[in-house]
């Protein structure tokens, strides 16, 4: 089966559309079917949303699109066009926080929170005993992310004035086509479209609410701003991804490698985030899961975006984004 990819996509003033990739190249869906009537389930879904909508019916005419391309004819390079994100506006964004066993680690011992007295390796140690019985007798911590945060994957990211240190979290994101409720363990990958990258830009200090400490985290200010969320360049159906939990991620800020691991250090694999998410809630397709993010966020390194940084985002087999980070200068 040749591999293909989904995006949304623009060129030459036209709007956008999704699109087909192969091999670098993009062209339109609705331009590959034409007017041949074994496409019909496709025509008319002007948007990748659309598609997923009706996913266990658009796939298999999806994977003959890709197997019958041939020639030029309405291809593209991908170079040549605006790539947007690949899903643009799902209708729900879950997030699940604290996910990746170093990277919580980590987070521990910078902070210094702990029991008393405790610093150093032995901080380390208690913090590694915990994500172990967490892993073992816990559950995902979830929260939601407003739609309007998408970007695109080379969208330029306009640093908020009211947050000094906006920070990065690459991701692997989940794409359901198939939604439901109680969905189980065993089943849930049934439920995944795809995969794809995303990058949780975080307002590290907008995170905690100090004027009044009970109400906790606020993760609406700290990561629901505009252009906090860059998906893509492309939606890669699940069928092309031998193991989501043995992918490679890495990041670089400016050329220096900031976060650089694999999947496999997620607490709570993909198959209990989508249990747990539909226990409380319907899972409708489209829908965009954030897995969470390894070690190596800015508060690690205690160095956080700046205008003019230039973020490289990759996932083995998903693609690469690269996003360019701008002061806000709008008067």
């Amino acid at each position: 089966m040749k591999p293909y990819a989904l995006t949304t996509f623009s060129a030459e003033g036209l709007p956008a559309a999704p699109g087909l990739v192969i091999d670098g190249r993009v062209a339109a869906i609705a331009e590959l079917c034409g007017s041949a009537d074994e496409y019909a389930g496709l025509r008319g879904r002007d948007t990748v949303l659309a598609i997923l909508d009706a996913w266990e019916l658009c796939l298999p005419l999806l994977e003959r699109l890709a197997q019958g391309a041939s020639g030029d004819a309405g291809w593209r390079p991908l170079e040549t066009v605006r790539v947007h994100a690949p899903v643009e506006r799902p209708r729900q964004v879950f997030c699940t926080g604290a996910n990746y066993r170093k990277h919580v680690v980590d987070l521990t011992v910078d902070s210094g929170v702990g029991p008393e007295g405790l610093q150093g390796a032995e901080l380390r140690r208690w913090a590694e005993q915990m994500m172990d019985e967490r892993a073992a007798h816990g559950e995902p911590y979830v929260f939601t992310k407003p739609v309007s945060a998408i970007a695109g994957p080379y969208d330029d990211l306009i640093l908020p004035r009211n947050t000094a240190q906006p920070d990065w979290e690459l991701e692997l994101a989940v794409v359901i086509g198939r939604g439901g409720r109680t969905i189980p363990r065993a089943r849930a990958l049934e439920h995944v479209a795809g995969y794809m990258i995303a990058n949780d830009i975080s307002a590290r200090d907008l995170i905690p609410r100090t004027d009044y400490k009970m109400l906790g985290t606020d993760w609406l200010r700290a990561k629901g701003q505009p252009g906090f969320l860059p998906l893509g360049p492309w939606l890669v159906p699940a069928r092309f991804v031998a193991d989501p939990h043995r992918l490679r991620m890495r990041l670089t800020v400016s050329g220096r490698v900031m976060q650089d691991e694999t999947t496999a250090d997620m607490i709570f694999g993909i198959e209990r985030q989508i249990e747990y998410i539909s226990q409380y809630c319907e899972l409708l397709p489209g829908d965009v899961i954030c897995t969470g993010s390894p070690a190596g966020n800015g508060t690690h390194y205690n160095r956080f975006l700046q205008d003019g940084d230039v973020m490289e985002a990759e996932i083995e087999g998903l693609g690469r984004q690269s996003v360019v980070c701008r002061a806000d200068r709008d008067c």
